[in-house]
């Protein structure tokens, strides 16, 4: 019955500091949308932001800035994804370990966005 994601929304704690981090960091584009929210797109996905304690109706029961846990894939390999975080001064949590995506074996590098998110940047092992 479900076929994919289409959005996900992600609660912050500065939406000038998460915007700068994900599309600088992570190559994803900011876009503006309805009266002037804001959003993150990467492929055919976006995460819609909202500011913390100014959330859009409605909303998770308990919006909190730094609850998420996501994974990402990648289009870099792990080694260029390590040389490209450290260049940035991203600091790696973890990784590269060997981890199982929803499609098999991945290979995994977490980082934290600047409300402490924890994110799981990986590439599939058969790409």
């Amino acid at each position: 019955m479900i076929e994919r994601l289409d959005h996900v929304v992600l609660t912050v704690a500065s939406m000038e500091d998460s915007i700068r981090f994900y599309t600088e960091v992570l190559g994803m584009e900011e876009i503006t949308f309805g009266n002037g929210r804001k959003a993150l797109a990467f492929g055919d996905q976006k995460i819609n932001l909202h500011e913390y304690k100014r959330e859009f109706e409605p909303k998770a029961a308990h919006p909190t800035p730094g609850s998420a846990d996501w994974c990402f894939i990648s289009s870099l390999d792990p080694d260029s994804l390590q040389r490209h975080l450290t260049a940035l001064g991203i600091a790696i949590e973890e990784g590269p370990v060997t981890r199982t995506g929803a499609l098999g074996p991945i290979c995994s590098i977490y980082i934290r966005d600047p409300d402490n998110n924890l994110l799981e940047l990986s590439t599939y092992k058969n790409e």
